[in-house]
């Protein structure tokens, strides 16, 4: 028992994730009860991709903050299994989780394990414009998912979208009438928010570029002459 455990842990310095051929002939066995019994004894993780077929023990994965692992296209997660995964994504997401987010963040097509926990009652799901999105199955705690995600998408928009043309000429006023300095885009969108005009500092900045003004640059004053008599 020794020399096994002895030779996983040689293994693990040359290879940090391997499957059970290899264990197979490590060990020296063809007994899948023998080679879990080896495992177990030093604790092991199961890969939630390629069907669970690789392994790896449990000193050598450095999980990121979303408990995943990954040595190349192999993955591994703290939770275990991609359906244990995926439900504890959804779960801890603050404003819940579409498919296309976890597919990239997992690195696997999660559909079918979505539709798995639908089914089974352990995530929500809801529309939001085109989109589904999976919540916790709390009611209290997917509606503030729900209403975290509108607000996230509300603040993109806001963020996205150009200036009208309203919006520009007061811009250019309120910059323009802080003479003889173009102040800071922030000050001006403080200035125009307390007048109403709701924009945020990169609109004004986007104006600033388009007529090539500077904030602290100089504005130039029509000059004044005396008339002669």
């Amino acid at each position: 028992m020794q020399e096994s455990t002895e030779a996983l842990r040689r293994l693990t310095r040359r290879s940090a994730v391997f499957d059970l051929e290899t264990l197979f002939r490590l060990l020296g066995t063809r007994s899948r009860m023998t080679v879990f019994r080896r495992l177990r004894q030093l604790g092991y993780h199961s890969s939630y991709t390629h069907a669970g077929r690789y392994y790896t023990l449990c000193d050598i994965p450095r999980f990121d903050e979303h408990g995943l692992w990954f040595h190349r296209e192999i993955g591994f997660s703290r939770a275990g299994t991609l359906k244990r995964t995926v439900a504890l994504l959804v779960e801890q997401a603050p404003d819940g989780r579409t498919h296309e987010e976890l597919a990239q963040l997992l690195r696997v097509r999660v559909h079918n394990t979505l539709l798995d926990l639908l089914r089974q009652g352990l995530i929500g799901r809801e529309r939001l414009q085109s989109v589904f999105l999976y919540v916790s199955a709390d009611r209290a705690t997917a509606a503030a998912q729900v209403a975290a995600r509108k607000e996230l998408v509300s603040a993109l928009a806001e963020m996205l979208r150009v200036a009208t043309d309203e919006e520009v000429v007061e811009v250019l006023v309120e910059a323009l009438r802080a003479a003889p300095e173009i102040p800071a885009p922030v000050v001006v969108a403080e200035r125009l928010v307390a007048r109403g005009v709701r924009l945020e500092p990169h609109h004004v900045e986007q104006v600033y570029e388009a007529h090539g003004l500077l904030p602290g640059k100089k504005t130039a004053r029509p000059s004044s002459r005396r008339s002669r008599r």
